[in-house]
């Protein structure tokens, strides 16, 4: 009879096992030390571009509605910690047909400013030229602003409680541009424009930062909402708070402010934004970005 053979056992012994557990833990421990800087190096200046692609793409918006701003339509003021910045965007412009052009040569409707002249409906006018298209198309809704001095009536197309220079588009055929009700034969004293330009206004906005010490705060864009005579300064309150469009710009602001500056002796103005993302203390630690925009304030 063959005697009963035992297999042979392969296999670690626990003392192996665990030796290796120990060599392995102290491999990982050297290569976390090596390691954990750079990572965390990578990470904070990830996170440090974030930050400053934030706050530059803020304030390329507030810049790029700046410069579309209406004339002499920025309104800069503060509430608290809250900064707020108001302008009437416009779209596009052109030019009226005056009583002063040869309407034999260009016949069509003037845009009256003058109630002692007479003429077929008060509350048409026709352009001058190309018509806008596109994007800048006008549309009804829109309003037609002329010689916007701001300031005082009737050349301050935020104020249309008495006399103003702002109508509203009914609707536009061809060249000619109906509106709801021609308030430039009311202005006392007339006030056309020397080079018969018009602006065409598509809505105001306001640009409210919240800022937070602790990087929390937000900068909001508020669009649609009814023109006001005084600047709106209250998320909270109308014409803010039911504000058709109102779109989170930047978040983690831990400061902004808006600045508006006339140049002397120019018909120019220069709005200067500045933003502060970030918590204080953070590995990523804040940004902090100034940007200056130029409005044109010749009506």
């Amino acid at each position: 009879m063959m005697p009963f053979l035992r297999p042979r056992q392969h296999g670690f012994t626990l003392i192996e096992l665990i030796v290796v557990i120990i060599i392995t833990a102290i491999v990982a421990g050297i290569v976390t030390v090596f390691i954990r800087a750079p990572v965390q190096g990578y990470l904070d200046v990830n996170a440090r571009a974030e930050l400053a692609d934030a706050a530059d793409l803020a304030s390329r918006r507030i810049a790029r509605d700046v410069r579309l701003a209406l004339p002499n339509s920025v309104r800069v003021t503060s509430n608290g910690s809250d900064s707020y910045l108001e302008l009437l965007l416009t779209k596009t412009g052109g030019r009226y047909l005056s009583e002063d052009d040869n309407l034999s040569v260009i016949p069509g409707n003037v845009l009256a400013f003058d109630p002692s002249t007479p003429v077929a409906n008060a509350n048409v006018f026709t352009i001058v030229g190309a018509v806008p298209a596109g994007l800048q198309a006008i549309v009804a809704g829109d309003f037609i602003v002329v010689n916007n001095l701001g300031g005082q009536p009737p050349v301050d197309a935020y104020n249309c409680s008495g006399q103003c220079n702002r109508a509203q588009v009914v609707s536009i055929s061809d060249t000619n541009v109906t509106l709801a009700n021609n308030p430039f034969v009311a202005q006392t004293p007339s006030m056309p424009s020397l080079s018969y330009r018009f602006q065409v206004v598509s809505t105001a906005v306001t640009y409210r930062c919240a800022p937070n010490a602790n990087g929390t705060g937000t900068l909001t864009r508020y669009a649609g909402y009814a023109i006001q005579p005084a600047q709106p300064v209250s998320a909270t309150a109308a014409p803010l708070n039911s504000a058709p469009s109102a779109a989170l710009m930047a978040m983690q602001v831990a400061g902004c402010g808006f600045s508006f500056t006339t140049l002397a002796n120019v018909q120019r103005g220069l709005v200067s934004i500045g933003l502060t993302l970030g918590a204080p203390g953070s590995n990523a630690g804040q940004i902090t970005l100034v940007q200056q925009a130029q409005v044109n304030n010749s009506p």
